[in-house]
């Protein structure tokens, strides 16, 4: 067994590198691009379940890379949820409150850490077990650190040591009957 977590390709904001959780953007002629890209590496493999986040550059980013069709959109994969930081960057949030950190500290009128992990938990508590059955998420970029740490038993605080670039492929796997990741933060050429 191996879950697939696909992060959607580029959008107006990710180039900006504006948090973008509720905001339902769009992906740019070169995200789109990317979500090709990704067809011929994923092809390649056998999914028993292909499960997108609500917003349309996940659901975009999975149909251009072959799996119209076979989407089972779930709300659980909806991106941290970032209230008063939605569209702002990094260094607009730091200016507003020093010291900021994601995966301490939350997003006034958001979420906070603990609930994006327990949506995690919730959804690879319904993902098939059988050694022969492989699972593709796609998503973005912090809900994907936090399937990463939930698959792992990890605490939330581990999602600050991963990155997701755009229109990336990562996969958790076993090693030993123990949950391990077994590639990460896996580009096409066209996604950079």
């Amino acid at each position: 067994m191996a879950i697939y977590l696909v992060r959607h390709g580029e959008t107006e904001w990710t180039l900006g590198g504006r948090h973008t959780g509720t905001t339902d953007l769009p992906l740019t002629p070169a995200g789109e691009a990317q979500a090709v890209g990704l067809k011929a590496d994923l092809a390649a493999r056998s999914f028993a379940r292909v499960i997108v986040s609500p917003r349309r550059r996940a659901i975009r980013t999975a149909e251009l890379a072959g799996f119209s069709g076979r989407l089972e959109v779930d709300p659980r994969l909806a991106e941290y949820d970032y209230g008063q930081y939605e569209g702002l960057t990094a260094a607009e949030i730091e200016a507003r409150q020093p010291g900021w950190e994601l995966w301490r500290d939350g997003c006034p009128g958001g979420e906070m850490p603990g609930q994006v992990l327990a949506r995690a938990r919730e959804l690879l508590a319904g993902l098939p077990l059988s050694a022969e059955d492989n699972s593709v998420i796609f998503g973005h970029g912090h809900i994907l650190r936090a399937v990463a740490a939930a698959y792992l038993g990890l605490p939330v605080s581990f999602c600050t040591s991963l990155i997701l670039k755009v229109a990336s492929v990562s996969i958790l796997a076993t090693e030993h009957n123990q949950p391990a990741i077994d590639s990460w933060d896996l580009t096409h050429p066209a996604a950079g």
